[in-house]
């Protein structure tokens, strides 16, 4: 497909299958689990995809550069207390969405139940990922804003991380059947 938003070094296509027929000796599971087996690995994805958030770190790293090279009245913006609030807010959520992304990855390794884990760290990450990456184009101001400038890029980007192995929506519905114990879907 093409014309998409961001993500544009990854090619994207859509597969049909129709009519098609497999060998029983090449089903993966038991006939009739295919949906439940596939749901299964969701959580494992969403533990990458937090991963794959975190790396927005980038973006801080990016910002905290341009912040002390640019200058404004004649010092860096860095010295400026909006800006630094900026870069506090990006480092304070790429922190915690690191923790819980490591959290997600530790219960998965030690072969507990981490869905609830997998869901929070998904969410967070996602969501921490637009919001540093929203930050950073304030700190470079009008320059953000121009293709040549990464976090442009970081910015397009980021927005699918929100709708990939699930919308923040629905983790939303996957942490309050957790909590309460009733599904709401």
């Amino acid at each position: 497909m093409k014309g998409k938003l961001g993500l544009k070094a990854a090619d994207t296509g859509m597969v049909f299958l129709d009519g098609v027929r497999v060998p029983k000796g090449r089903v993966l599971g038991r006939e009739g689990e295919g949906f439940r087996i596939a749901l299964s690995t969701l959580d494992t994805g969403r533990i990458s995809l937090a991963a794959g958030a975190v790396a927005h770190a980038t973006a801080l790293d990016l910002s905290l550069a341009y912040a002390k090279e640019r200058r404004q009245f004649g010092k860096p913006i860095a010295q400026f207390q909006l800006v630094q609030e900026h870069l506090a807010a990006m480092k304070l959520d790429l922190e915690a969405a690191r923790l819980l992304t490591y959290r997600a990855a530790w219960k998965k390794a030690k072969g507990e139940a981490y869905t609830l884990e997998a869901s929070l760290a998904k969410l967070f990450a996602s969501e921490a990922a637009n919001r540093v990456a929203y930050r950073a184009i304030q700190v470079h101001g009008g320059y953000g804003f121009f293709e040549e400038y990464e976090v442009a890029r970081l910015y397009r980007d980021a927005r699918i991380l929100t709708l990939y192995e699930g919308t923040s929506e629905v983790q939303k519905l996957i942490i309050g059947a957790h909590l309460t114990g009733m599904r709401a879907f």
